[in-house]
């Protein structure tokens, strides 16, 4: 599929949230900040809550399609990272993986200090990434690539398992006595949902089979998983790869008269009140806000103090965890103000 990347400096902050991460860094934000933080080096004194160190200019730059939810709270945790680390943040995106790779080229020739980026086809980004690594600029992973980010160079990975979050979702079907699911890919060779497709069918007790479905188009994906389920009765549980499609499966099950529950990956606003009214199962948060801090945080902490999470050999797990009907009280009020 081909889209416009966009490339834009995002101009809102978080506002009014603590953030513990894995550094114990503490994200103290004034209002109205913008994402790239707040006064340039050189100044007399920062503002309350800012590091005083000199500015850096870091870039994100991630797979996602436009519009999509999940990344905007990947892109508010950066900012609230940014805000606090006095950073001059861009954040680029392009869902083909050779113009993800381009947008890598361009931060280089901007001369960044540090890129986060996303390895969702891993061998499409190597040779941009190899080009960051030869102008010495720092690179760390999140989100996508756990298992390409030490092969590729990268400093740094923050993001789940997913290959563990699949199996951790297969065992949770198991205990719902599930015997037929029906796994959603959005993306088709995006190496984090064939992990928790292929994880699922690991555990779970019952068949499992992939829908690939076009992530671009919602209402053909709709169409899809509705027909699917339709000529299908056995099918008992559809999974989904993100809060969207997740809605967009219940209103299929529904359409198609199918008795099939379904459960998700990823969480948004309109994902939690799904949850709350049984719509949807339970979904596996992995906490995409925490990723875009962490990966941000961490080029701050590797630029002005040399420190490097997991020594450089181990990931930063930010999932599964599991929101249930039971526990989603306790995530609807952080979910309401835009950060899970």
């Amino acid at each position: 599929m081909n889209m416009t990347p966009s490339r834009h400096l995002s101009g809102s902050c978080a506002r009014g949230t603590a953030l513990a991460s894995a550094f114990a860094a503490v994200c103290l934000l004034a209002a109205g900040c913008s994402s790239s933080g707040g006064s340039e080096s050189g100044s007399d004194a920062a503002p309350a809550g800012q590091a005083g160190t000199p500015r850096l200019k870091v870039a994100l730059i991630t797979h996602s399609a436009p519009g999509d939810v999940f990344w905007e709270l990947v892109q508010k945790g950066a900012q609230a990272a940014a805000a606090k680390d006095n950073i001059d943040l861009t954040y680029m995106n392009d869902p083909v993986a050779t113009g993800q790779a381009d947008l890598v080229r361009d931060a280089v020739a901007d001369r960044v200090d540090g890129i986060a980026v996303t390895l969702a086809k891993p061998d499409a980004m190597k040779s941009a990434v190899g080009q960051a690594e030869a102008a010495g600029i720092p690179v760390v992973g999140l989100n996508s690539g756990i298992d390409a980010w030490q092969s590729e160079g990268l400093l740094e990975y923050f993001g789940q398992d997913d290959s563990v979050a699949g199996q951790a979702v297969g065992d949770r079907l198991d205990g719902y006595n599930a015997k037929h699911a029906l796994c959603v890919i959005h993306e088709q060779g995006n190496v984090a949902l064939e992990a928790r497709c292929a994880g699922v069918k690991k555990t779970f007790g019952g068949g499992t089979e992939n829908l690939y479905v076009n992530g671009a188009d919602i209402d053909t994906a709709t169409e899809a998983i509705t027909a699917k389920v339709r000529q299908d009765p056995t099918i008992d549980e559809v999974v989904t790869n993100g809060a969207g499609f997740a809605l967009a499966a219940v209103k299929s099950v529904k359409e198609a008269g199918s008795k099939a529950k379904v459960a998700t990956f990823d969480l948004n606003t309109d994902l939690v009140k799904a949850v709350q009214s049984g719509d949807v199962q339970f979904a596996v948060d992995q906490q995409p806000y925490l990723q875009g801090y962490l990966a941000v945080d961490s080029l701050w902490l590797y630029k002005t103090n040399g420190n490097l999470s997991g020594g450089g050999e181990a990931p930063v797990l930010t999932g599964p965890a599991f929101v249930t009907k039971e526990n989603v009280a306790a995530v609807a009020e952080f979910a309401a103000k835009g950060t899970r």
